[in-house]
């Protein structure tokens, strides 16, 4: 009997073949099944769909739309309750689920696959299979994951990638790439990007194990999700020095994850392949061993995932070698094209203002402008006046030169209503990514910046013994606040920040200058060249935005890409569009990318809520690229749609409820709203 079909939750590790190479002689009926070599010890646990499932562990739909499940023991959640909780949060994380949003109509659990809803709680049954991808060492240890549906369909096989968006860990897709797949009885294989909720605290030394429960670095051992390369008394030092700080994997695991964000999620995909020939091979003749059923020949594949993750599926694409992915389906893609040139986009007959920008030299931009532009922005606009870097008498004016650079720095016009709300998340990317990038140590306090959880004073605290159980529930895979340390008077939130140079709350200027200095490899104020150990930050930071450079060259696979036209986070003239162009310089007339772009949406569905009258969900059209992809796979004479700007309609306030007519369908005909290629330049009509 397959474990998929035990009527009860249980957990066991298998008893897996050793690695090795595919041999046809190793058994007269075909290849052995082999598990990668790369892989650590494979767990499964069976769902049965009715107390506990795949998708929403067990809540069903009502449950993920409601609060947060508590724990029995909040100093002690179990590893169920923390999965549990984490696919609550996970799931909410990337969808808007308050009231009139669309979801249990539009989207959500008890919606199936052709878009009906239904009156069930939308669980699903199957199985989950949870390894570590390593070299060895328990430096990497990317969790990979593979959840196989009850209703997976061994006579028409198909595998759906759930690379993490965000920093997020292994759920974070589970909510968008994930639910498709597993309505649709497909295999979905997640990848958490060598990112995840890894929180490490200096003063108890420790760590998250893959389950989430809370272990000391030395009890983990290369179990550890994310342990730092400190001595016991570096930590010691690090710890007196600076209280309550953390550190957290994407930032400090000094491997700079996105450079294998492609190479993890082709792992995946071989993970789900091995582990669907265990499930449902044949045994081999020596009675210990599966032999190999499904393949990427015969096994349907596409790449997808949401922001970070829809990079990271583009970028498997454009790595795969081995035919490991036939298509890719992908919303608001961070991807950073390998140059700015070669390629032209225009929009409503104009060049674009700029395009394919690195995310970390236009996150660093924002990082400077975007906060002047909130309600508590007139400390950062004054310092910026200061510095000669704006204009303007008085604050309105100052947040209006703000959101003009901004604009012509390449942001469109449709996202100037939020740039003042993507401030936060730019501030985190800045900081995140310099670290990353520059493979610092926490210690290094890169640009005066650390990481607490900050009181109401602004100071860093340490996180609580509840908050460090919870935390691979709770935290988003970016833990915790950046601390300016130099901040004058001593370290503070960086929100609350006093900088050396003006002398004024300005939200930390000094410090994101710095940031702002070592990704663009000049002085942020001057343009003078970097010297000394600025110079040297410098060359590391930008060598690490290299490593993570995309080609555009998808190998001739079938692909959509969803963008929102208001997307003030990943601007669309630096991502979509850029590697659009970039792909047409690529591929020629063998490329067969399409590009939907959607007014008024915007990189965070939740906005959809709270600005009704600006805002409709991106997250419907995700679904709607799948389909069709997924329909073009099965039929090659179901045409993919044409690229096109999809026009939405917003909603006068949020007690209206979103429906169809608010997101209309993608198009089989453009007309007037196709987005053309001709060579390599991008025609987006107005």
């Amino acid at each position: 009997m397959h474990i998929g079909r035990i009527l009860f939750a249980f957990s066991t590790t298998l008893a897996l073949a050793a690695c090795g190479s595919h041999d046809d002689d190793d058994d007269p009926g075909g290849d052995i099944n082999r598990k990668p070599s790369y892989l650590g010890t494979v767990t499964s646990t069976s769902y049965d769909g009715t107390t506990d499932d795949l998708l929403t562990a067990g809540l069903g739909a009502a449950g993920l739309a409601a609060a947060a499940p508590a724990f029995a023991d909040p100093a002690n959640p179990t590893a169920r309750e923390l999965r549990r909780n984490a696919i609550h949060a996970n799931y909410r994380a990337v969808l808007d689920i308050s009231a009139n949003s669309g979801y249990g109509t539009l989207y959500g659990p008890n919606v199936n696959a052709t878009g009906g809803v239904t009156t069930g709680s939308g669980m699903v049954a199957g199985t989950e299979y949870l390894a570590y991808a390593d070299d060895g060492t328990g430096k990497q240890n990317v969790t990979l994951m593979v959840q196989v549906p009850a209703s997976f369909d061994p006579a028409n096989p198909c595998v759906i990638t759930g690379t993490s968006s965000g920093s997020r860990g292994i759920y974070g897709a589970i909510g968008s790439a994930g639910e498709w797949g597993l309505k649709n009885n497909c295999a979905v294989a997640y990848a958490d990007k060598g990112s995840g909720t890894g929180l490490y605290t200096f003063d108890d030394d420790s760590v998250n194990r893959q389950n989430g429960l809370r272990a000391t670095r030395a009890v983990a051992g290369k179990e550890a999700h994310f342990a730092p390369e400190l001595t016991d008394a570096q930590r010691t030092a690090f710890a007196l020095q600076y209280p309550g700080r953390v550190a957290f994997k994407h930032a400090h695991s000094q491997q700079n994850p996105e450079k294998s964000w492609g190479t993890v999620t082709l792992q995946a995909v071989e993970f789900a392949l091995y582990v669907l020939n265990e499930k449902y091979g044949a045994m081999a003749q020596d009675g210990n061993s599966h032999l190999v059923r499904f393949t990427p020949a015969n096994t349907l594949t596409i790449a997808s995932s949401i922001s970070n993750g829809a990079g990271a599926a583009l970028l498997a694409a454009e790595q795969d070698t081995r035919g490991l992915i036939d298509a890719v389906a992908a919303t608001e893609p961070q991807v950073q094209p390998n140059r700015t040139t070669g390629y032209t986009v225009r929009q409503g007959g104009a060049n674009v203002a700029a395009q394919g920008r690195p995310l970390l030299d236009y996150s660093s931009y924002a990082a400077l402008y975007q906060p002047c532009i909130t309600a508590a922005g007139a400390g950062r606009c004054a310092a910026l006046v200061q510095k000669g870097m704006l204009t303007g008498a008085d604050l309105a004016a100052r947040q209006a030169d703000a959101k003009a650079r901004l604009k012509a720095y390449g942001w469109t016009a449709d996202a100037e209503a939020l740039q003042g709300l993507h401030a936060l998340t730019n501030i985190l990317v800045a900081v995140t990514y310099v670290n990353a990038y520059g493979k610092f140590s926490v210690t290094d306090n890169v640009c005066g910046f650390s990481w607490a959880t900050p009181n109401a004073g602004g100071n860093p605290v340490p996180f609580t013994a509840a908050a460090k159980a919870a935390s691979f529930a709770t935290q988003n895979g970016i833990v915790g606040t950046p601390i300016y340390e130099a901040s004058v008077g001593g370290a503070k939130v960086y929100n609350l920040g006093v900088s050396a140079t003006s002398g004024i709350e300005d939200q930390a200027l000094d410090g994101f200058l710095c940031l702002r200095s070592l990704a663009m490899g000049v002085d942020a104020v001057t343009g003078a060249a970097l010297t000394g150990d600025m110079a040297a930050q410098s060359a590391r930071v930008r060598a690490g935005m290299t490593e993570v450079q995309a080609t555009g060259n998808l190998r001739g696979k079938p692909a959509v890409i969803v963008s929102g036209r208001s997307d003030a986070l990943i601007p669309v003239n630096h991502a979509s569009r850029a590697y659009l162009g970039l792909n047409a310089s690529a591929e020629g007339a063998n490329s067969k990318l399409r590009y939907i772009e959607v007014t008024y949406a915007n990189h965070f569905d939740s906005f959809a809520n709270a600005l009704p009258n600006a805002i409709v969900p991106l997250h419907v059209y995700l679904f709607r690229a799948l389909d069709a992809v997924h329909a073009n796979l099965r039929n090659s004479a179901t045409p993919l749609p044409p690229s096109q700007v999809v026009r939405t309609t917003v909603r006068s306030d949020n007690t209206t409820p979103i429906t169809i007519a608010n997101v209309p369908a993608i198009s089989a005909t453009a007309g007037i709203n196709a987005i053309t290629v001709n060579g390599t330049t991008v025609n987006v009509p107005e």
